[in-house]
């Protein structure tokens, strides 16, 4: 199964979307990763929800995509609340023994 994670830099107050088959594995490697990438500039990350995506990774990646093409922090922070989601979104479903 392939999942959407968000990630939350409580030091930054920014948000990050990936996506994975592991989210605890990712979230570990976002914080340790000696690479200068994105993510290590705005550590530590917690994890704030991951969605249950498809078995299918080039679904998983045409949603990620989806999500960070809008560029809207609003759409991410109406991801993490409880109303439901439509749209290409509608398909995703949250995993809440998954968060941090």
């Amino acid at each position: 199964m392939y999942y959407i994670y968000i990630l939350y830099s409580p030091t930054s107050d920014k948000y990050y979307v990936g996506y994975t088959t592991d989210p605890y594995r990712r979230v570990l490697e976002h914080n340790t990763k000696t690479f200068n990438t994105y993510t290590s500039k705005y550590r530590p990350w917690i994890l704030a929800m991951a969605f249950a995506c498809s078995y299918e990774e080039k679904e998983a990646i045409r949603i990620e995509r989806f999500i960070k093409k809008q560029k809207s922090r609003k759409l991410i922070e109406l991801m993490l609340s409880d109303l439901p989601l439509t749209g290409t979104l509608a398909r995703l479903v949250s995993v809440p023994d998954v968060r941090d």
